[in-house]
């Protein structure tokens, strides 16, 4: 039987990516040693007041269809915290909540770009963006991140990348998979070249509560950029609710239309009861979040000290999110061969960097999603398995 050509639009790179990490759960599963450090998700519970807020809400009886951009309370929330925290002027109705924050990428993308448009996007880049891009017919145009600048975006790089066929400029701060976090002023440089090329600017910030050095900052609240901007965030990781598949977008009142088309055909909408969970997520003081950032940022500096202490071994020091960026090119092999060794003769799952794009080659991304002896242990087989290779 034959498949649309849609099929292989999605497939590719991307999709292999997690090749690697499915081999390392079956490993485990099996009963071998292994330190699965390849998936963002975290290791955290979901806070206990969020699941009652769930199970209290089933129990009320809400587990019937609901609007199609989401739960009045929902919208109203996630748009007031989005105007304090950027100047925009929104409201509920610039909000749709989605499947997901992969869901509201790939939904969003479908509303802005044709066939033969093209989509700039820094890259490394987190491995389903070219997949998402593909599958709407329109071309994704990486501009390098270099490890010698610290995977640092340029909006140099990126004013040189446009063309005639340019229509959005796809943007992840904090960053999956180095952890960089994009400057206010390098923001205002890319917001410039949106405004003077009146490209779309796609903005997914779902790392946005965890940055470590520095407050995050939005390109939507910069002058002239709300209404060519679509903000894309979730609680997965702010709140360790990766399961829950809750998302949104926050953009112009008509992608909000749009999305909820989308949101027709595709969903008919996401259950009542998690949206409710996410009202109290996001608006209760719950000191899990605090405990959670402090543990991600004691993860870091532990990986930091231990790996920057390896000779030939570089790591980069993470800004933000829950991952960390080492460079293995002094092993004398790929990084798709390091990672491979690395599970099979040592036992520790991790992403090689190719997969994210060129500009990651020879390095691997380390989940910060253990507790600290499980992570020195992590550490320690690194090492040995890099000095290994190394001679």
């Amino acid at each position: 039987m034959q498949y649309s050509r849609f099929t292989q639009k999605i497939a590719g790179d991307g999709a292999e990516a997690w090749d690697i990490h499915t081999r390392a759960v079956a490993m485990a599963d099996a009963g071998a040693d292994v330190i699965l450090l390849s998936m963002g998700d975290p290791d955290f519970d979901t806070p206990p007041a969020i699941v009652e807020a769930a199970v209290t809400s089933l129990r009320e009886g809400h587990t019937h269809y609901t609007g199609f951009t989401g739960e009045p309370a929902l919208l109203k929330v996630i748009a007031a915290q989005h105007a304090e925290a950027t100047g925009c002027d929104v409201t509920e109705e610039n909000v749709v909540v989605l499947s997901g924050a992969q869901c509201a990428l790939f939904c969003a993308m479908h509303c802005i770009v044709d066939a033969g448009d093209e989509v700039i996007v820094p890259e490394p880049a987190y491995v389903t963006y070219e997949a998402v891009v593909r599958a709407t017919g329109a071309e994704m145009v990486g501009v390098p991140m270099l490890p010698e600048q610290h995977f640092r975006v340029s909006a140099d790089t990126i004013r040189s990348a446009v063309t005639d066929k340019t229509r959005a400029i796809l943007l992840n701060t904090p960053h999956n998979p180095t952890g960089a976090v994009i400057s206010p002023q390098e923001l205002q440089a890319i917001a410039d070249i949106a405004i003077e090329h009146d490209l779309w600017v796609v903005s997914d910030e779902v790392y946005a509560s965890l940055t470590y050095d520095q407050p995050h900052h939005s390109i939507s609240g910069l002058a002239g950029m709300q209404e060519r901007t679509i903000v894309i965030n979730s609680v997965s990781k702010s709140h360790a609710m990766t399961g829950w598949r809750v998302g949104w977008t926050i953009g112009p009142k008509e992608l909000s239309g749009h999305l909820a088309n989308m949101s027709t055909c595709m969903l008919y909408g996401c259950p009542t009861f998690s949206q409710h969970a996410v009202v109290t997520a996001l608006t209760a003081e719950l000191d899990e979040l605090d405990i959670m950032k402090q543990k991600y940022r004691a993860r870091r500096d532990l990986v930091y000290r231990q790996l920057s202490q390896v000779p030939d071994l570089h790591c980069h020091l993470p800004e933000g999110g829950m991952f960390i960026m080492v460079d293995i090119r002094h092993s004398g092999c790929t990084a798709e061969e390091f990672a491979t060794q690395l599970l099979d003769d040592y036992g520790v799952s991790v992403l090689a960097g190719d997969a994210f794009g060129a500009s990651a080659a020879g390095h691997i991304r380390l989940g910060l999603i253990a507790e600290l002896p499980v992570l020195e242990d992590a550490c320690q087989r690194i090492e040995r398995c890099f000095l290994s290779l190394r001679k």
